[in-house]
């Protein structure tokens, strides 16, 4: 699998009409769920395993026509600017669903978006020395000759009901992406898909080498096999409870100032009665 994701991109569609400005409630989703570990035939019922997954997004600028294709050295002039993302996952939905087309419904109920555009502009002062993939190399179409990684941390917050601050779970970075937005607008456009200026795409989980640095619920629980403690409130997660309010932040840092995104924030709402 390692191999593979370092040969050509994973990827999952998406959908616009549910992506959503930080501060919107998201309700937990209803689906088919397996209801324990053994069973074999699914349930109709609220998620029980609703996590968070850090990411971030950027947005495409001119973009191509249909049947044609961006190339390496015209992608950074398609790329407008990023934004913090939270794309809200139903893991149980996701493990009946996934096999064998990957998710759908576990993924489609509500990604939450920063409300600031941060051009890539601005970002330019953060571009980290460039590192070329060798091990495999990628195609020729994907292989970067000079840097599109950049120094953003990151941070993920939870909030229960009964707490009185957010408690952080998850200091990862930018930097740990192993392919960079524009290798992935490359990717996506190479079978002359055409990308539409403000189309949004989604960098995939955010996760550094560290407990620490994991950017969802499913790694830091290890698949519910451990307890997440929220700081000194006393409380424990391996999946978020209704009412959590979940707060991705992120910033980069310059000598003496700083370039943020706003807040990504959303409250879990409970689920539509059966």
């Amino acid at each position: 699998k390692q191999w593979y994701q370092r040969r050509v991109a994973i990827t999952a569609g998406g959908r616009a009409s549910s992506v959503v400005l930080s501060g919107t409630p998201i309700k937990r989703p209803t689906g088919q769920i397996l209801p324990s570990p053994t069973a074999t035939t699914p349930v109709f019922a609220p998620c029980r395993l609703l996590d968070y997954e850090l990411e971030m997004g950027f947005f495409v600028g001119p973009g191509n026509a249909m049947g044609d294709n961006i190339k390496m050295e015209d992608a950074a002039d398609n790329i407008f600017g990023m934004v913090l993302m939270n794309d809200w996952s139903a893991r149980d939905i996701q493990k009946w669903e996934y096999v064998p087309l990957g998710p759908f419904n576990a993924k489609n109920f509500g990604t939450t978006i920063s409300p600031w555009v941060v051009t890539m502009d601005a970002l330019a002062p953060f571009l980290l020395p460039h590192q070329a993939k060798t091990d495999p190399a990628p195609l020729p179409y994907l292989q970067e000759h000079d840097s599109y990684q950049y120094d953003i941390k990151l941070f993920v917050g939870i909030q229960g009901e009964n707490m009185t601050k957010p408690e952080i779970v998850t200091k990862s970075n930018f930097k740990y992406m192993y392919w960079s937005p524009r290798q992935q607008l490359v990717h996506h456009s190479v079978t002359g898909c055409n990308m539409s200026p403000g189309d949004l795409l989604g960098s995939g989980t955010i996760s550094g080498t560290t407990d620490e640095e994991l950017g969802c619920l499913l790694e830091l629980c290890w698949k519910g096999t451990r307890e997440v403690k929220l700081g000194e409130s006393g409380e424990v997660r391996k999946f978020l409870k209704n009412g959590d309010d979940v707060i991705v932040t992120g910033y980069a840092q310059g000598m003496g100032y700083r370039v943020g995104f706003g807040e990504c924030t959303g409250k879990v709402l409970p689920a539509n009665e059966l």
